[in-house]
C-alpha cells in the first residue's frame, strides 16, 4: 500500500470512523475504486476507543472484529418485569473501534489500490474532475489530496435546523464482578427500573462479556447532557441498587451524546463532495443506532460508484423518517411514556419484526401492524401535527460516541 504523501486516487475518504472506515472497506473489498483514507495523526485528536454495536441478519462482513455475540435480547419493565426475546435468526453483535480499525487497516495493506494518510484535513473544494483535499501532517507539511470523489465523515460544527431534537447521552463503564453476575447469552438492551427524568427517559444497557465482566450503561433521551457526576451516581446507583452487583472493579469507562434529530442531512456539499456517517444523517433518529446503517448506505455508495451513478442515495427511507419524526415528537411532548411505549412494543411486536423496524428495514404491511401497537389517539395526533411544525436551530451536540 502507498505511503507517499498528496497524490491521487478515485475516493478520499475523511475519517477513520465507523463510516469511513466502512466505505473504505467496501470499495477496496469489492475493487470499485483506489482509496485514500485521511485519518488524524497519533495524539489528542485522535478518538478514544468507542463501542458500536448492530443486528447481525447472517450478512457478517466483520467477524474478526466482533468483541461479543448474543442471541437472546431482554428488556425490563419500569415494574421490573422482565421480557426475554430471541429473535433469531438475527443476533446482537459488539465491535471494538481499535479491532474494527485494525481489520480495515489490514485489508487496506493488502490492498494495491488503498492506502492511509495520517493527517489532519481541512479545506475541501470542488475542482475540474473532482475534488480537492488539503491536509496538515503531523510535522506541519501541508498535502494535497486529489480525487473524482470526496466522503466526508467528520462530525458537523452545527446540526440543521429541525422541528424536534432530543440527545442520546450516555456514560458507561466496563466492570469485572467478585462473582459470576452476567448471563453471556443475554443482552439487556433497555432496562427501565432507574429512576426517570422529568423530561424524556433513562434506561440501563447492558452488554454482557463474560460471566465476570460487562459493559454497563446508564443512558438518557433527554434535551441536555448530564454533569459527569451525575453519570457517575446514576451508573453507581444502577450497579450497585438494581443490578445488585456486588464488590466490583471498573476497568475502563466511555461517555458520549449521540443527536436524535428530524434534521434533514444534506448528503452533497458539492460537485463531487458528499457527507456519510452521522453527519450524513445514518443515525437512526429515533434510536441512535448507526453501524448497521452504515453498512446498508457503505454497499449502496459502491453500487453507485461501480454503476456510475454521481447520486448517493440516502441511509434511511422518506417512511421510516416520517415515522421516527412522530415517534421524536411524541416523546419530547410526553404525550406518550417513554419506559411504557419501548417495553410495550417488545411485548407485543415479534422480535424480528421489531429489529426489522429498529433498522429501518419493515414493509408498509409490518409498519402498520407495529403502529396499531402503540398509543393510537397520540401517535395521531403528533402525525397530524409533525407537518406543519417549523424547522429550529438547535445547537449541536459533542461527539465521542460509539453508534450503536
Amino acid at each position: 500500500m502507498s505511503r507517499e504523501p498528496g497524490g491521487t486516487s478515485d475516493v478520499v475518504v475523511i475519517g477513520g470512523g465507523a463510516a469511513g472506515l466502512s466505505l473504505a472497506y467496501r470499495l477496496v473489498e469489492t475493487g470499485v475504486a483506489t482509496v485514500t483514507v485521511v485519518e488524524p495523526p497519533d495524539g489528542p485528536t485522535r478518538p478514544a476507543e468507542r463501542t458500536w454495536c448492530y443486528w447481525d441478519h447472517g450478512d457478517v462482513d466483520f467477524e474478526e472484529a466482533v468483541t461479543a455475540t448474543w442471541p437472546l435480547l431482554r428488556v425490563h419493565g419500569p415494574d421490573g418485569d422482565p421480557l426475554t426475546v430471541d429473535p433469531a435468526p438475527a443476533r446482537y453483535r459488539m465491535v471494538r473501534s481499535t479491532a474494527f480499525e485494525r481489520l480495515v487497516h489490514a485489508r487496506l495493506e493488502r490492498s494495491p489500490g488503498g492506502r492511509i494518510v495520517r493527517a489532519t484535513a481541512g479545506s475541501v473544494c470542488d475542482v475540474p474532475g473532482g475534488a480537492e483535499v488539503s491536509c496538515t501532517a503531523g510535522d506541519g507539511r501541508t498535502l494535497t489530496l486529489r480525487s473524482r470523489y470526496v466522503f466526508d465523515s467528520r462530525p458537523l460544527r452545527t446540526l440543521p435546523p429541525a422541528r424536534t431534537q432530543l440527545l442520546q447521552h450516555f456514560r458507561g463503564w466496563f466492570v469485572r464482578t467478585r462473582t459470576d453476575r452476567f448471563d453471556p447469552a443475554v443482552a439487556d438492551l433497555m432496562d427501565f427500573r432507574v429512576p426517570q427524568p422529568p423530561h424524556g427517559l433513562a434506561f440501563g444497557y447492558v452488554l454482557p462479556l463474560a460471566p465476570d465482566r460487562a459493559l454497563v450503561e446508564y443512558t438518557e433521551f433527554s434535551r441536555t447532557p448530564l454533569t459527569s457526576e451525575a453519570y457517575e451516581a446514576a451508573l453507581g446507583h444502577y450497579a450497585r441498587e438494581v443490578l445488585r452487583l456486588g464488590e466490583f472493579t471498573v476497568d475502563t469507562a466511555e461517555q458520549g451524546v449521540i443527536p436524535m434529530t428530524d434534521a434533514r442531512f444534506p448528503r452533497r456539499v458539492g460537485a463531487a463532495v458528499f457527507r456519510i456517517g452521522t453527519a450524513g444523517g445514518a443515525t437512526r433518529p429515533a434510536t441512535g443506532y448507526t453501524f448497521a446503517a452504515v453498512q446498508r448506505h457503505s454497499r449502496a455508495i459502491a453500487a453507485a460508484l461501480r454503476d456510475g451513478r454521481g447520486r448517493v442515495p440516502a441511509p434511511h427511507g422518506r417512511r421510516a423518517l416520517a415515522m421516527d419524526a412522530v415517534l421524536l415528537r411524541a416523546l419530547d411532548t410526553g404525550r406518550i411514556d417513554g419506559p411504557a411505549f419501548f417495553t410495550g412494543l417488545f411485548r407485543r411486536t415479534p422480535p424480528q419484526s421489531l429489529l426489522r423496524f429498529l433498522d429501518g428495514a419493515t414493509s408498509v404491511r409490518e409498519e402498520w401492524g407495529i403502529g396499531l401497537r402503540t398509543p393510537v389517539g397520540p401517535m395521531l395526533r403528533t402525525a397530524l401535527e409533525v407537518p406543519f411544525l417549523p424547522r429550529r436551530p438547535h445547537p449541536a451536540p459533542g461527539t465521542g460516541k460509539s453508534p450503536r
